[in-house]
């Protein structure tokens, strides 16, 4: 059978490096040499024999491979390990590994409130009383980490209408641009650019995790600063029961224009010191008790100090108002308690506030705050000892969200609440202002609520528009993403 026929090329094995006829074609040769009478020998197949294996170059093969593959090991090591200024004396399972090819991860998110705001029954010596409604917050956010230990936010507002209700209309705001370096050693966190001073609970838990709908008179606006553009450290104990911030900011820029043109800019010094006598732990911090002690030191940029409050809303006529004060700096300490005892939590803070005038002795304001608060459906308020602001509160959680489907519901977390605050401008002759707020709210998830306050301001004679009570009803739905 010629080599190139197809049934040759089909049947033809490899053996030792040479080629030979299948096993069943040979056992066809022998069997007809055996037939005819022929000696077996003269098949020329079985002549052939394989050659003798090198059994020495194969072990020098091997070991040539096995050289090649450790040095390859070897390289990949080098490329993976820290590197010497990443390298410490920290078990192996807390090295930092130098990251610096990794790339920002943005998450974009987004806030919505809606406000409804009745006066039930206004004073009739108040004026502009008027029952509206708004976008309280309409906002887009950024937030990003990247590169090992930075993180940074940018927040704007959309919704129109700042301030007081005689402006229906506003441009953007920045809210949050910042950026933060991570677990410096020594130093922990440090950040740069427009973010809460860090000054008072209230203040830097934000407003999607506080209860009420607005801050208390005391806080917001008032002695307690709101965002500013400036720098700031934040660090804390290895188990977190210690925590300790400080910054330097500008003196009260403003959120839409966000430039100042003047030799004197003015400037905001903070420091805020919490420790956590209890938090238990198994329960993670079902049960804890908050302290904490804080001073904030204002510059003030045109010598020009206002101290001034609405009913707890973001718009309506001012109640009390110190006018504008001829002092060139004030300086505010407060103190902070907390307690979280499963589903009760009591919150409260005290301001002092030393006002350096331009002519005169100093004057002393002040103002306090207390609430408490209950979940029927058994949750508790949650508490973060190292948050984005240091220790604040976050996201209450339902135990089981709001939702209807067919053959099953769930009711989401209810919470009843109340609150009392003050504020006292006796010294400046302009009065005091008290406040009691009792309401409830209802989670449908830890980023969905219906909010509802019953607001009761009472004011003294002095104030701007003396001895009133009145009563407000309001509404808030919030969601956030």
């Amino acid at each position: 059978m010629p080599p190139d026929s197809p049934s040759w090329v089909r049947q033809q094995t490899t053996l030792g490096g040479r080629r030979h006829p299948p096993p069943t074609l040979v056992f066809g040769y022998l069997l007809a040499l055996l037939v005819a009478g022929l000696p077996v020998t003269t098949l020329p197949l079985l002549a052939q024999t394989p050659p003798p294996i090198d059994a020495d170059a194969i072990y020098r093969r091997l070991e040539q491979q096995d050289a090649e593959i450790q040095s390859l090991r070897s390289r990949l090591s080098e490329l993976t390990e820290p590197t010497a200024a990443a390298k410490s004396d920290k078990p192996a399972d807390s090295v930092w590994v130098d990251v610096s090819n990794e790339k920002w991860t943005v998450k974009l998110g987004g806030h919505i409130q809606m406000d409804y705001i009745t006066w039930a029954d206004a004073d009739p010596v108040i004026t502009d009383a008027q029952n509206y409604f708004n976008f309280r917050r309409l906002r887009l956010v950024a937030d990003g980490t990247g590169y090992g230990q930075f993180d940074f936010r940018l927040q704007v507002t959309l919704e129109p209408g700042q301030g007081s209700n005689d402006s229906p209309f506003g441009s953007p705001d920045v809210k949050d641009a910042y950026l933060s370096m991570n677990e410096i050693p020594w130093i922990g966190r440090f950040r740069i650019g427009n973010f809460f001073v860090p000054f008072s609970l209230e203040q830097v838990t934000n407003d999607t995790n506080n209860i009420f709908l607005e801050r208390s008179i005391p806080t917001q606006g008032i002695f307690a600063a709101d965002r500013e553009v400036g720098m700031a450290i934040y660090n804390c104990t290895d188990d977190q029961n210690i925590s300790w911030t400080g910054g330097l900011f500008f003196d009260d820029v403003n959120d839409t224009f966000k430039t100042r043109f003047d030799d004197n800019q003015g400037y905001r010094l903070s420091g805020r010191l919490v420790w956590l006598p209890y938090y238990d732990e198994p329960s993670n911090g079902r049960y804890l008790l908050h302290t904490a002690v804080g001073i904030l030191h204002t510059d003030d940029q045109d010598n020009s100090v206002r101290f001034r409050a609405r009913p707890q809303v973001q718009r309506g006529p001012v109640l009390i108002d110190s006018g504008n004060l001829a002092a060139d700096a004030y300086t505010t300490g407060n103190l902070e308690l907390a307690v979280v005892w499963g589903r009760v939590t009591v919150q409260h803070e005290a301001f002092l506030s030393n006002v350096k005038m331009l002519s005169g002795p100093s004057v002393h304001v002040g103002g306090a705050y207390a609430h408490v608060s209950y979940f029927l459906t058994g949750e508790n308020r949650v508490y973060e000892r190292f948050g984005q602001h240091g220790a604040q509160f976050a996201r209450n959680k339902p135990f089981t969200n709001f939702f209807a489907v067919p053959g099953c519901t769930g009711w989401g977390a209810w919470e009843v609440k109340a609150r009392w605050s003050y504020l006292d401008l006796t010294q400046t002759n302009d009065g005091q202002y008290n406040d009691l707020t009792v309401g409830f709210n209802w989670y449908w998830s830890d980023r969905t609520r219906i909010m509802f306050d019953w607001i009761h301001p009472v004011t003294s004679s002095r104030t701007v528009f003396g001895s009133t009570e009145s009563d407000l009803v309001a509404m808030r739905f919030d969601v956030n993403w």
